[in-house]
């Protein structure tokens, strides 16, 4: 591959023969996409990064195992002058100093124009937790936010509504899949490409200089780090970018998501191997407590009580979250708090109360320092921001905790399970999968959007309850043949509700084969979307 020279603000770049090849090409539209000079740019990057991922996940196998050994995680030694030394993170782009609310959701095309009106001041376009990888689903992502950035997006819905953008928009960020997951349509040989490298290069390649053109830039949110070494990673790859694409120096800017516990003990040395690029951290909760049943789940004393008994006043949330506004303050960070996913309903009295509830948690967060959050509705954007417009609130920040320690992001509470949850986590994990194997990766399930978030930890805690042979606090034990009585139930309750088509009924019994699966194997299985990513049509 080689460049041109610039001639009229473009940079053209010519493929080469070489090894990559796209497994299904054949979908109408896609050739505006996978044009040969993107992929040329993706190969590039396939070729200069394959080799150090597959020694960072190799690295992950490692971690993960002295876990299983018995060691617990902790602040690094290695790192402590990066913790102790005074340092900050390099100057945020006009359009990334006020975060007050965040609105996250797949990149369907209907959502990113409603996402882009909403009146937030950021899109987080996702092609990760809250999205459902098929193959056309993601290539159609990547040309919505194309046309997005082109301003010619257009959608007409089947009442014939026409959907376009407004004057103001919120500004556009991306965040591609994590390192772990592949895709499985575009090969290197014989080999699929890093799916966050397809992701991330496919949008870089197309929009880059149209957002600097445009007085944005490229900006990206990172998810699931596991180390500081995989944040250097990013950072490596966004300077070969700007080189290969004639970018200007550190104009891709990034957020961090901290959603693994192991990243919990490492945002001081994350946010230095990204300084002159990131501009916030985010507290990814649910995937938080996921992370901690992953790791720290064969171990009886984290044994975890149901989802309702895990606000963010838990000792290992809260420990977390004020340190992670600590850390991006002392670094001139931002801290952007966690996801309410609450689906507002017209007429229905229950939904003031969730909306006190949203209200009470972000007056939570903006106490501990928190300088937004996120939404998963456009309904709860005014809400959200007038929680972090309120001045009032600057007075009553304080710092709870003294000081966070080892022991403080590792006090889990007693565990407490009612059948009830545990019915809940079988019929939301059921709910969620059949919809995401057939395309849907964010769904309202019980007025909340769910995503893929949701299930990991539902099918953790059930695993980890079987795994202890934990009780009920009406007396039985959880065991697999208890689970799969509330399984058998749940799946009829589902069959009876959807309409009889043979893919639905196929996409029901897969779901709950799959939900199986994650939740009565001996060893945890890493991640639900490795497992079920096979089964997507």
């Amino acid at each position: 591959m080689h460049l041109s020279d610039e001639t009229d603000n473009r940079t053209e770049i010519v493929l080469e023969p070489r090894a990559l090849r796209v497994a299904d090409p054949n979908i109408p539209g896609f050739e505006e996409i996978l044009t040969p000079d993107a992929l040329a740019f993706i190969e590039e990057l396939v070729r200069e990064f394959s080799p150090r991922l597959d020694s960072l996940l190799q690295k992950r196998i490692l971690v993960h195992q002295s876990l299983r050994n018995g060691a617990l995680p902790n602040f690094l030694d290695e790192t402590r002058e990066i913790r102790m030394s005074e340092w900050t993170v390099g100057t945020i782009p006009h359009d990334l100093r006020q975060r007050r609310v965040e609105i996250t959701g797949p990149v369907d095309r209907k959502m990113v124009i409603n996402a882009l009106n909403s009146g937030a001041d950021v899109y987080m376009a996702d092609f990760e937790d809250s999205h459902s990888p098929t193959w056309e689903g993601t290539i159609q992502g990547q040309a919505n936010l194309r046309d997005a950035v082109d301003r010619t997006i257009r959608y007409v819905g089947p009442d014939g509504r026409e959907y376009k953008l407004g004057d103001q928009l919120a500004t556009l960020m991306m965040r591609p899949r994590g390192l772990h997951l592949i895709e499985k349509h575009v090969l290197v040989g014989s080999h699929p490409v890093p799916a966050f490298l397809f992701d991330y290069g496919l949008f870089l390649y197309h929009n880059a200089r149209k957002l600097i053109g445009q007085g944005t830039g490229p900006y990206f949110y990172i998810p699931k780090l596991e180390s500081y070494l995989e944040a250097r990673l990013w950072n490596d790859i966004f300077d070969y970018s700007e080189n290969t694409l004639r970018l200007p120096h550190a104009s891709i800017k990034c957020s961090v998501l901290i959603e693994t516990i192991l990243a919990g003990f490492q945002m001081d040395e994350i946010l230095y191997e990204l300084r002159e690029r990131i501009t916030a951290l985010n507290f990814g909760r649910w995937d938080y407590i996921f992370s901690l049943i992953k790791f720290l789940g064969h171990d009886p004393r984290f044994l975890v009580p149901e989802r309702p008994l895990l606000p963010m006043t838990t000792p290992f949330l809260k420990s977390c979250s004020v340190l992670l506004a600590r850390s991006c303050h002392r670094r001139g960070a931002y801290a952007i708090g966690g996801m309410a996913a609450q689906v507002p309903i017209r007429g229905d009295p229950r939904s003031q109360e969730a909306i006190d509830k949203v209200v009470a948690d972000k007056k939570r967060e903006a106490a501990e320092g928190y300088e937004g959050a996120w939404v998963a509705h456009p309904g709860l954007v005014p809400v959200v921001k007038s929680v972090f417009d309120d001045r009032s609130l600057e007075s009553k920040k304080t710092d709870v905790i003294a000081e966070v320690n080892r022991d403080d992001l590792l006090r889990v509470p007693e565990p407490r399970i009612s059948e009830q949850a545990l019915r809940a986590n079988v019929a939301v994990s059921l709910g969620y999968l059949e919809s995401w194997l057939r395309g849907l990766g964010c769904v309202a399930i019980n007025n909340l959007m769910e995503d893929t978030a949701t299930v990991e930890i539902c099918r953790a805690q059930i695993w980890q309850w079987i795994h202890h042979s934990a009780k009920l606090l009406d007396g039985p034990t959880i065991t697999r043949e208890l689970f799969r009585s509330i399984l058998k139930e749940e799946m009829a309750k589902i069959t009876a509700g959807i309409r009889p088509q043979a893919d639905q009924r196929s996409n029901s019994k897969t779901a709950g084969d799959l939900l199986d699966a994650l939740v009565t194997s001996d060893r945890f299985p890493e991640f639900m979307t490795l497992l079920a990513y096979n089964y997507l049509k």
